[in-house]
């Protein structure tokens, strides 16, 4: 499958991320875990890669920043052949959030933040500044910035995971099952703050997850894999669910396309038509 970001205007956004005819095959394995991707995220795009268990939407999230090496084509980072970068300069303009959190035990909560400008050597006061700032943005309470990760619920090292990961002000957010450890009222109310902060950065974003809802909630855009690697489709949320591309699509999908739909018609929309039953849709 093909598919470039397009803006309002009809012009290909810019492009924070690109495929090239990327596959991936492990050593070993009867078939490619990814079969020929080609596939460009804008900037400040939030991209979901949904699909079911083994379909290839890990391990193209972990080839963005060269967990794994493609077997064929390339993937591009802002312009870049991603393999002419140093490895280390790659993974540090790049910010990572896993399942559970994935914080460092024996660190308090201000360190774990901090991990990224340390490495960088940013000065003291600019790290504490930036501690200071995220708690704000991701409403951590500053008595948690001194305590340790097991002593917080799970939706707060959630919180934390992600201060960490934008920390250093990455352009690209790579997020893997982000919420998925949580329960579904905490991970309703992370989302919400997920919408907020891609809303005031405009980070790129790449979450990885096989929740259904959870794609239609934060998309931007979704690609579904279907279970041989291949793309199934590109598109928005609203693509996906009134015009699926195939059966594959309408089964991963689900029946309840139709009531999925009403939940992103505006308001406003309804009023319109009902007005006015002769304009498109």
């Amino acid at each position: 499958a093909s598919s470039r970001p397009v803006g309002a205007d009809g012009v290909d956004s810019e492009v924070a991320i690109e495929f090239r005819g990327v596959s991936k095959t492990y050593p070993g394995a009867a078939k490619p875990a990814l079969q020929t991707l080609d596939l460009s995220v804008g900037a400040g795009e939030l991209l979901v890669l949904l699909g079911p268990s083994g379909c290839g939407k890990t391990t193209t999230w972990r080839l963005v920043n060269r967990l794994e090496e493609p077997t064929t084509g390339s993937i591009w980072i802002n312009g870049t052949d991603s393999r002419a970068l140093p490895v280390e300069q790659l993974r540090r303009g790049i910010g990572y959030v896993v399942q559970e959190s994935g914080l460092f035990p024996h660190r308090s909560v201000r360190s774990n933040i901090a991990t990224v400008p340390n490495l960088l050597k940013w000065p003291k006061d600019r790290i504490n500044a930036r501690v200071e700032e995220l708690a704000t943005l991701l409403a951590l309470d500053p008595a948690l910035l001194d305590r340790y990760p097991a002593s917080l619920s799970g939706g707060q090292r959630q919180r934390v995971g992600v201060a960490r990961a934008l920390a250093a002000g990455p352009p690209i957010l790579l997020m893997d099952e982000p919420y998925s450890a949580v329960d579904p009222v905490v991970r309703h109310r992370l989302q919400g703050d997920l919408l907020s902060i891609h809303d005031r950065l405009r980070t790129t974003i790449v979450l990885v997850t096989h929740d259904v809802e959870e794609a239609l909630r934060l998309a931007d855009r979704v690609v579904l894999f279907n279970d041989t690697g291949h793309v199934a489709q590109v598109g928005t949320t609203r693509e996906l669910l009134q015009a699926p591309a195939n059966d594959f699509v309408v089964t991963f999908v689900g029946a309840q396309r139709a009531l999925r739909s009403l939940a992103l018609v505006a308001l406003a929309e309804v009023v319109l038509l009902e007005a006015y039953p002769s304009l498109p849709s």
